[in-house]
């Protein structure tokens, strides 16, 4: 393992430790954090980190970024204290402070007080207009910002990697940065926000933000039009392209052709590339295999379905937005009930809010039930891949423990395979996540299920019989 020590450290060190030695119990501490926190999380913050000095008992290191600060100063400031005192019995704190070497020699480059040419920040929106920056609060949600985004565990990695990815200006091993959840998770309003901080930090890098369909209208126009060498010119002389719903191009193998090569011609240039979708990369049904390979090349991100924590932390973060009082047992009680997605939970919200505004009645648990009648409704009739898994397994008269054993007996595959046929049919569970839920399986396996149940119930009345029976139990 390689750290990255700023060697523009200057002179020896007053407490007697010389940089040398410095540098070593750097590497033994970063190599005890990357065993404890996973290679992505010590690649995205530890390694970045540079050893600057020691002074009076306290290490002095430095980051890149101030957002990198923070995060570090939050999550591992005290671990890295801790490791580093066992290491040397003379340090008694570290302080994190922002520096690049960049940053140094622009100050001692001759050039650095001469004008710096700017960019305009270029967008294109999904209805296809291209805005200046003066113009860019027409083609983003001013509420899609980092600041507005409430962190939890389902999404703090995707939210890492994406804040990283607009900090950085230089080259980025994230490239590129493929986000993935189901609807309402959060994946727009990250994009949103790596748009908007690029532009407000960096306003002088071109960005490209629009939807995959528009990107294959705006093909197809130009093929009808023969402005093919504009289009190409456009796509590829950029700084940041992102692209939403990157599923939809799949099947389209013209756009897919297209896609390829700009996608290639960007990354040959170290250019930052940001795309969403509903699924991984290798999920995605009609995506041609070179380009699926290129997707999964740089850091895909899973956003999980929240948490009842998370759920209620976004109540509450919303609720401080609002002139009316909202009482803490309506925001957990909406944070218990309504668990599809974001979208659907601040909705919720919203319409409690407006009813107690516009026909003067106070925000109550009762009131809530009441104008959230057909929602709640809704939101009971979900189920979860454990409830289908005993209502198979009962059905079918296994053990519940074999829907996650590695028994291959027809007696327990086949009932197996309906629940994961059930799983897919009946929740929002991503292949990887239903696959998880069995024993740790591939999402292929979960996707053969699939394919053998439907063939089954096309050609066995009965077994079709028994599968519907489950599905309108579960569905009940």
């Amino acid at each position: 393992m390689t750290i990255s020590i700023d060697a523009t450290v200057n002179g020896a060190q007053a407490d007697g430790t010389n940089m040398e030695e410095l540098k070593s119990e750097w590497q033994r501490v970063a190599a005890q954090l990357q065993e404890t926190i996973g290679e992505a999380a010590f690649q995205s913050w530890i390694k970045p980190i540079s050893v600057r000095g020691l002074r009076d008992g306290m290490v002095r290191v430095s980051v890149p970024t101030r957002f990198m600060r923070d995060w570090v100063v939050a999550h591992y400031s005290e671990r890295i204290t801790e490791l580093w005192k066992s290491e040397n019995d003379t340090v008694q704190s570290v302080d994190i402070s922002i520096f690049t070497d960049r940053a140094q020699k622009a100050e001692k480059s001759p050039e650095a007080s001469a004008p710096v040419a700017q960019k305009t920040l270029k967008i294109i929106t999904p209805s296809g207009r291209v805005s200046q920056s003066a113009e860019i609060s027409a083609s983003l949600d001013r509420r899609f910002t980092f600041d507005k985004f409430v962190v939890g565990k389902p999404n703090e990695f995707a939210y890492a990697a994406a804040c990283r990815v607009a900090e950085t200006t230089t080259s980025n091993p994230f490239n590129p940065l493929f986000l993935y959840g189901g609807v309402g998770l959060g994946k727009t309003h990250m994009m949103h926000s790596i748009a908007w901080h690029i532009r407000e930090q960096t306003p002088h890098r071109n960005v490209i933000y629009l939807s995959a369909e528009k990107f294959m209208y705006r093909f197809i126009r130009a093929l009808r039009e023969q402005t093919t060498v504009d289009f190409k010119e456009q796509f590829r002389s950029v700084d940041v392209l992102m692209i939403d719903d990157v599923q939809f191009i799949a099947g389209k193998d013209s756009t897919q052709e297209e896609f390829f090569h700009t996608f290639n011609a960007l990354v040959d240039e170290g250019r930052q590339i940001v795309l969403s979708a509903d699924k991984s990369p290798s999920d995605i049904e009609g995506m041609e295999e070179r380009l699926v390979s290129r997707l999964n090349c740089g850091l895909v991100a899973d956003i999980h379905a929240t948490t009842y924590e998370l759920r209620l932390g976004i109540l509450q973060s919303k609720a401080l937005h609002f002139s009316s009082e909202i009482p803490p047992k309506v925001l957990e009680f909406l944070a218990h009930k309504i668990t599809a997605n974001v979208r659907e939970l601040e909705g919720a919200l919203n319409r409690v809010v407006a009813h107690s505004q516009l026909v003067g009645r106070d925000i109550t648990l009762e009131a809530t039930q009441d104008v959230l009648h057909d929602l709640l409704r809704a939101n009971d009739r979900r189920v979860t891949i454990e409830e289908i898994q005993k209502q198979v397994a009962s059905h079918f008269n296994i053990r519940m423990a074999d829907m996650h054993s590695a028994r291959r007996a027809r007696s327990v595959a086949r009932p197996r395979q309906v629940a994961m046929y059930l799983a897919k049919q009946l929740t929002s569970r991503s292949l990887p996540e239903i696959g998880r839920k069995f024993g740790g399986r591939d999402h292929t396996t979960v996707m053969h299920a699939v394919r053998k149940v439907d063939e089954l119930r096309e050609h066995d009345p009965s077994f079709a019989e028994d599968v519907e029976l489950l599905k309108r139990m579960l569905e009940g």
